[in-house]
């Protein structure tokens, strides 16, 4: 069996991630998304919310799960028996990241890392430019998906 793991803070969840996912689980028969929790990170939903989302967002995937994760994705990896890491690549700036935690990774554990460029349509999305986005009211409606809106107008509407 072919499996791999698509990492991420989801914070939330776009439509290039869900991109990258649906492309990861036509390649391999089983995807885990994981979903990094990092308490020195503020995060706009919580890990339990961003997992819930990913799970009702990819519900239409029988070979994808979603699961959460403290500390290296390598550890992740090699306790689940995971050889193979699914990241997209927006651009120049994200490869030279990517591929650096890519050789790091391949390093500690063997782990391998495919890389996926984004449609154009996605070139430009990130999570956090979502957020900032949607704090000023801005539509955000076509980079998400449909029930992660409410859910961040509804977050960024509470006081802080």
């Amino acid at each position: 069996m072919h499996r791999c793991v698509c990492p991420g803070s989801f914070d939330p969840v776009t439509n290039g991630h869900l991109d990258v996912i649906s492309r990861a689980a036509r390649l391999f028969d089983e995807v885990v998304v994981a979903v990094l929790v990092n308490d020195k990170k503020s995060s706009l939903f919580t890990t339990d919310e961003r997992i819930e989302m990913l799970r009702q967002v990819c519900a239409g995937y029988s070979n994808v799960t979603v699961e959460s994760f403290q500390g290296l994705l390598v550890d992740f990896c090699r306790d689940r028996g995971i050889p193979v890491a699914v990241k997209g690549l927006r651009a120049v700036t994200d490869f030279d990241y990517e591929l650096q935690m890519a050789q790091m990774n391949h390093r500690l554990s063997g782990l391998d890392t495919f890389f996926v460029a984004t449609k154009p349509d996605y070139s430009y999305l990130s999570s956090s430019l979502v957020r900032e986005v949607a704090t000023y009211a801005g539509d955000v409606s076509a980079l998400v998906p449909d029930l992660v809106l409410p859910r961040l107008a509804a977050r960024l509407a509470q006081p802080s």
